[in-house]
């Protein structure tokens, strides 16, 4: 049901590198954009942004010869010597750093969330088309292993007409989160619907389509940010996602449940990616990406459940399909107007219990 990884095209071994600056070298530089950046030669990593001396060393182990500087906003007295900027920041400074990066003529990755509010987000797409840019958004879970068999089964109408996604991103954090997210309110950026919402909104649109309708339930449970949220989203086509994103919950429910008129299929845990970058594994070792028997998903058709293959989780190959779009003017791996919808849901689930759609 899914691809192997692709490796990079003999054009894009032979092309010069994309020079590249990332903007925080976090949790998210570091291991969600340089790990793969590192290893792919249609990058080379020249800036990296840091006030932190542990980080700023680390940048250095990593990328040899790469530049370190205090400030984001430096990166513009560095423009001509790049190509691309990646804005790891927290979310707060996201449209101030990209805005600096787009008007000093440079292309421009943004994590998400991509801006705290959709306003801004649109602001960011005209300004990149105002200085003749490239805006992407950095929806990584779009390349989860789950998502992309779940994506091939629809495709190959293995559940037959799709009537209801189950969709759930559970942790447990009961001292409450680290850092930037511990206290960042949702007017910045902050909170598990910005966080966790921003992949299940998306990952929910990708598969159904447009969203008519919501009913939101959004909570603070340890009184910062908001740590429990469940959204029941319909679709234009009639079909519904039940996302339920928390750090609250010691046992993890499916991570998906989905059920056709011809079939169901269900998954438990979380694409292996991210805990193996946390673990030190690197992308290129054997196995990477790769599912557990416990990962495998599980299909019926009403008699019995037959497990589906292993899928393969690839968060490298957005910096492949990105690497490709620049060089040719071709469509990005990630359109940032998709990003601007997924905010639009996240604000109306922020303002009331129910929003209907024009």
């Amino acid at each position: 049901m899914t691809s192997a990884p692709s490796a990079p095209s003999t054009a894009a071994r032979d092309a010069a590198p994309i020079r590249t600056a990332i903007l925080g070298y976090g949790l998210s530089g570091r291991i969600f954009h340089g790990a793969f950046l590192r290893l792919d030669p249609a990058y080379r990593v020249a800036v990296v942004a840091t006030s932190n001396a542990e980080r700023a060393a680390q940048a250095r182990e990593d990328h040899p010869g790469v530049r370190i500087i205090a400030d984001p906003l430096e990166v513009v007295d560095h423009a001509a010597d790049l190509d691309l900027v990646i804005v790891c920041s927290p979310p707060a400074a996201h449209v101030e750093h990209a805005s600096a990066a787009l008007r000093a003529g440079l292309d421009v990755v943004v994590d998400k969330p991509f801006t705290p509010t959709s306003a801004e987000g649109e602001a960011l797409i005209g300004l990149a088309a105002e200085q003749g840019r490239r805006l992407s958004v950095y929806q990584n879970r779009r390349y989860d292993a789950d998502f992309l068999t779940l994506r091939g089964l629809l495709e190959d109408g293995a559940l037959g007409t799709v009537h209801t996604l189950e969709s759930r991103f559970e942790g447990w954090k009961p001292a409450g989160g680290r850092g930037w997210k511990a206290h960042t309110s949702a007017a910045a950026g902050g909170g598990i619907l910005f966080d966790l919402g921003a992949h299940l909104i998306d990952q929910a649109v990708q598969l159904q389509g447009p969203v008519t309708e919501m009913l939101a339930d959004v909570r603070c449970v340890l009184g910062g940010p908001d740590d429990v949220a469940h959204l029941i989203l319909t679709h234009a086509s009639g079909a519904a996602s039940y996302l339920t994103m928390t750090s609250l919950s010691a046992i993890e429910g499916p991570r998906f449940l989905v059920s056709g008129d011809r079939g169901a299929w269900r998954t438990e845990g979380k694409d292996p990616q991210e805990a193996a970058l946390r673990s030190g594994v690197q992308p290129d070792a054997p196995g990477f990406g790769v599912e557990s028997e416990a990962e495998r998903g599980r299909i019926s058709t009403g008699e019995g459940t037959t497990p589906t293959p292993a899928g393969t989780g690839d968060y490298g190959r957005y910096y492949r399909e990105l690497a490709q779009a620049l060089r040719t003017g071709g469509p990005l791996p990630v359109d940032p107007a998709d990003s601007v919808e997924v905010l639009r849901i996240i604000e109306a689930a922020h303002a009331g219990r129910r929003t209907v759609f024009s």
